[in-house]
């Protein structure tokens, strides 16, 4: 069965704390990214640890092979579950990442950010056009190649990346929202429903909860779509 990430993106410890204190405690996984990394740094990570939450620390770190190496060695001896990396950083950083994982720390590779569109896409790239779901496809097998466990993709894209990749890649997918939430910056969205559907292993859900009048039902919401 998937299992759902809550995006913990609050400016500080003490609101993430408070907010899931709030939660039930079907809540296993919690996302720390590069907000409140920056805000509280490891400690708020040790008490998120400490409490009994799988820490999902997504930094998407794009370096040269020894520093992504350092900090993948780094995240693991932390203590967290599952780290990412950008696919574009080439398959000798990707290769570090997985080298410097163990078996107890996953790294995902993120391919194409849930906020692009074809036309900004291929402008960043220099291309005249460029299709999402083709780019998507070759960064992912790109990562399985180099070892990682798996890649971070946009809805609309998992479908394909689970009949290519097969069953066992882990496929973490932002961009999840129910009918009537609002976007965001989020440019290509799916239900919980459709995204488990299409093969996804995680779903990544921040802004539909923590925002939410009440994220305690928001969350059981989302929980419940998936089975």
């Amino acid at each position: 069965m998937a299992e759902l990430i809550l995006a913990l993106d609050l400016p500080s410890g003490r609101e993430a704390i408070r907010l899931l204190e709030r939660l039930p405690d079907r809540l296993r996984w919690v996302k720390v990214g590069a907000i409140l990394m920056t805000a509280e740094g490891p400690d708020l990570v040790r008490e998120l640890l400490g409490k009994g939450y799988d820490v999902f620390l997504d930094l998407k770190w794009h370096d040269i092979p020894t520093t992504v190496r350092e900090a993948v060695t780094a995240a693991r001896e932390l203590g967290v579950r599952m780290v990412t990396v950008h696919t574009l950083g080439g398959p000798a950083m990707l290769r570090a990442a997985a080298e410097a994982a163990g078996d107890a720390l996953a790294v995902v590779g993120v391919t194409v950010l849930t906020s692009h569109d074809e036309p900004e896409y291929a402008a960043t790239l220099g291309r005249p056009s460029v299709r999402l779901l083709d780019e998507a496809a070759r960064l992912a097998r790109s990562a399985i190649s180099a070892g990682l466990a798996g890649v971070v993709c946009s809805p609309l894209e998992v479908e394909r990346l689970r009949t290519g990749l097969g069953p066992e890649p882990l496929l973490v997918v932002p961009g999840i929202r129910r009918p009537g939430d609002g976007a965001g910056d989020q440019r290509r969205t799916a239900t919980p429903a459709e995204a488990v559907r299409h093969g996804a292993s995680h779903l990544v859900v921040g802004r539909p909860i923590v925002q939410a009048a009440d994220p305690s039902a928001a969350l059981a919401e989302f929980l419940s779509a998936l089975g």
